[in-house]
């Protein structure tokens, strides 16, 4: 199962925009320098507020990720700058066609940190993937009624997928 899968981060990064890519891009080089000259990481917050410099700024980008962070926990967000080429460079969805098993793809029509378009044409790929897709945001899939109906389809997507593996193990 996927759910709201990053399957490709060159479209991730166009959906950050391109002037927020750049500066982004800017605290990669400055990290990267940090690297040469031995010094401590450049950091990049991994979700701000829109127009801010972060990997994720959609509107529900900051409020979304905040929201999963349990009460009386610690955790920084952010990460070093150096990790914004990789996660660009990374497109598993160009292997979903190579998926010989059932796979269920759960899409956010509205995602602001996974492109729904672009996740939809890889999914269309694999030989057989079922697709679902939701009226919820990206970080909506982790809390509430989304994550229940998300949930339900899962389990239904399981059971019946596993089902001639249970019918055999019990004859």
């Amino acid at each position: 199962m996927a759910q709201c899968p990053f399957t490709d981060g060159l479209a991730s990064a166009l959906a950050l925009g391109p002037a927020e890519s750049l500066k982004v891009l800017l605290l990669v080089a400055r990290d990267f320098a940090s690297m040469v000259f031995r010094r401590p990481p450049v950091m990049v917050p991994l979700a701000g507020r829109p127009g801010s410099v972060a990997l994720m700024n959609a509107p529900d980008a900051l409020p979304g990720y905040e929201a999963l962070i349990p009460a009386g926990t610690s955790f920084r967000n952010e990460v070093p700058a150096r990790v914004a080429p990789t996660a660009m460079a990374y497109r598993p969805g160009r292997a979903a066609k190579n998926i010989k098993f059932p796979i269920l793809f759960c899409v956010s029509n509205t995602d602001s940190v996974t492109p729904p378009a672009q996740t939809l044409r890889y999914a269309r790929t694999a030989p057989r993937a079922e697709i679902k897709r939701y009226d919820a945001g990206h970080f909506d899939f982790y809390l509430g009624e989304p994550f229940e109906a998300l949930v339900r389809d899962q389990i239904e997507f399981l059971t019946r997928q596993l089902q001639p593996a249970c019918a055999t193990l019990t004859t």
